[in-house]
């Protein structure tokens, strides 16, 4: 698998304070929305300032397309970084076209050409010559998109890109998110704490606690982990198993009476076949591990070592 950005046993510390970082790996695959998840001062603003070269590790590497961080190339791979990191770097009193125009001209960029392209892109192709303190939040976020899509990046960072907004202005964000990505074939890291929202993105997840990475997964892998399951009790779950390979449906056998069922059961059927060979049904009841409890569980537990 190719990645964009890798990271080895980074640490950042300061001065009389804990690690930000401590033996900090992560693996972000090309193609990839991989959500970055973790709870305030798990590490996660400090890690994307490191990449973007705003901060230098105490210790450990991190590799951007290929490139250390302790190359002198590493400049060239941080300039195919588009980043929005905590709150987007627009300019209140000017309309969209300007704030764009201000960020091509700090690139160095030779034309404004692609600007309008880039409004249409985020959806902000109407506001004519409306200032940005009149735009909603939402607005301001998708400008802010805009203003890291100056020069053309491959990789996005977008740090809590859906923090404050109303239902709607989360529908937009995430349908830009998708397009650039699947559109545009964009790369994007995204630091949330919406894991509602978050599920309905990504593509890989990095857990952080502490400094350090707990858990990456997929979303397929999480999905398989999270998937509706039915756990069921009876008198014998050799019986059950049986009868639930006749039928096609597949489970987990816990212990002699327990057993986890996935998938669409038709319970009349089931009872009726387990009857037949003196195995009975005590208790069913349906479950299923949303991301939240997910993150809950795995992080909680490296919270309490």
């Amino acid at each position: 698998m190719e990645y964009i950005l890798t990271a080895k046993d980074l640490i950042k510390e300061y001065r009389h304070s804990a690690k930000a970082l401590n033996r900090f790996s992560i693996h972000v695959p090309k193609g990839a929305i991989y959500g970055f998840v973790g709870e305030n001062g798990a590490g996660k603003t400090t890690f994307i300032r490191m990449v973007c070269g705003l901060q230098a590790p105490t210790s450990g590497t991190y590799t951007l397309y290929g490139v250390k961080n302790t190359d002198k190339n590493i400049l060239n791979s941080q300039k195919r970084i588009g980043a929005v990191v905590e709150t987007p770097s627009i300019y209140m009193d000017m309309t969209a076209k300007n704030n764009l125009k201000q960020q091509y001209q700090i690139l160095g960029l030779p034309s404004y050409d692609g600007i309008d392209e880039l409004l249409h892109l985020v959806g902000l192709d109407s506001v004519g010559k409306k200032k940005v303190k009149h735009f909603s939040l939402g607005m301001r976020q998708r400008l802010g998109i805009a203003i890291a899509l100056v020069g053309s990046p491959d990789f996005l960072i977008l740090d809590e890109p859906s923090n404050g907004l109303d239902p709607q202005g989360m529908i937009e964000i995430r349908e830009l998110i998708l397009k650039l990505n699947r559109k545009k074939q964009i790369t994007i890291l995204i630091s949330s704490h919406n894991l509602d929202e978050l599920s309905r993105l990504a593509t890989h997840y990095g857990f952080i606690a502490k400094g350090r990475m707990v858990k990456e997964i997929t979303a397929k892998e999480l999905e398989k982990v999270c998937r509706k399951c039915m756990k069921i009790t009876v008198t014998d779950t050799t019986v059950l198993a049986h009868v639930l390979d006749i039928m096609n449906i597949e489970y987990e056998i816990i212990s002699d009476t327990v057993a986890n069922i996935y998938g669409e059961v038709p319970i009349s059927e089931l009872t009726l076949k387990l009857s037949k060979d003196n195995c009975y049904i005590t208790t069913l009841h349906e479950q299923a591990e949303t991301l939240e409890s997910y993150y809950i569980n795995l992080v909680g537990g490296a919270n309490h070592e």
